[in-house]
């Protein structure tokens, strides 16, 4: 049975204050998308973020957003192709200026969704993803979903990883339903689990109408701050351990 990889968002600290439970998250996933930032973290919160990535055997990506920390990284920015490309730089420094081992980057709420359909703001975020790569003398694989930016990691000889999201509910054509609309996110426990299971073993997922969805993802995503994300990480792990799926990053 293939691997799969377990992806969260963390490390996503607000003066200090943590979204998540960081510590009992990073014990369940095999791959941690931290803030470097952009939207969230610190340099204190990227250092603990570090440890428990050792300490767990789990692979460190890093989660840059457009430089909005008011707001979360939720709203899409009017800004520069090159000065959106700078702050990434400096939100990939600041990680690896921690001692981090980065190992993919995944673009944060608003900036993933505009990296995902909007060329320009795809190879913004690429470029300095290329850069780091070439330093590190080592592919440097994006993590996310979209067509603009799978187009821009290609064109860069960066590797395309495509993720699914356990915590989030599908339309039939396999976009996710908007939050606010009915279905949007999946609070039962058993349902993300039965979810899980469904992308891991048969690369399906179905839809809130009833249709099934193929997908290659290759990562399944669970939110961090999401209400009960530590009950929904442990009933995902124990699904897959008990179906023998074994979890863990490749690359």
């Amino acid at each position: 049975m293939r691997a799969i990889d377990l992806n969260a968002d963390l490390g996503e600290t607000v003066d200090g204050v943590p979204t998540a439970d960081d510590e009992a998250m990073f014990a369940l996933i095999s791959s941690a998308s931290v803030a470097c930032g952009g939207h969230a973290g610190d340099a204190a919160s990227m250092a603990a973020s570090v440890e428990r990535a050792a300490r767990f055997g789990v692979a460190i990506g890093a989660h840059p957003s457009y430089p909005d920390r008011a707001g979360f990284g939720r709203s899409a920015l009017r800004i520069e192709p090159a000065a959106l490309s700078a702050s990434i730089a400096e939100q990939l420094a600041a990680l690896v200026g921690v001692g981090a081992e980065v190992r993919y980057v995944k673009p944060h709420g608003a900036l993933y969704h505009a990296a995902g359909r909007d060329p320009l703001v795809a190879r913004a975020v690429v470029r300095p993803v290329a850069a780091l790569a070439e330093r590190l003398g080592r592919p440097l694989p994006i993590l996310a979903l979209g067509d603009a930016l799978r187009d821009a990691a290609r064109e860069a000889g960066l590797p395309f990883i495509r993720e699914a999201f356990l915590d989030r509910g599908y339309r039939a054509d396999g976009a996710l339903v908007p939050r606010g609309e009915p279905g949007d996110l999946l609070r039962d426990p058993d349902a993300v689990a039965a979810q899980a299971l469904s992308l891991a073993r048969d690369s399906r997922v179905t839809a809130v109408d009833g249709t099934v969805v193929e997908t290659d993802a290759a990562s399944l995503c669970l939110h961090g701050d999401s209400p009960g994300a530590v009950a929904l990480g442990r009933a995902v792990r124990r699904a897959l351990d008990d179906a023998g799926v074994p979890v863990r990053a490749s690359w």
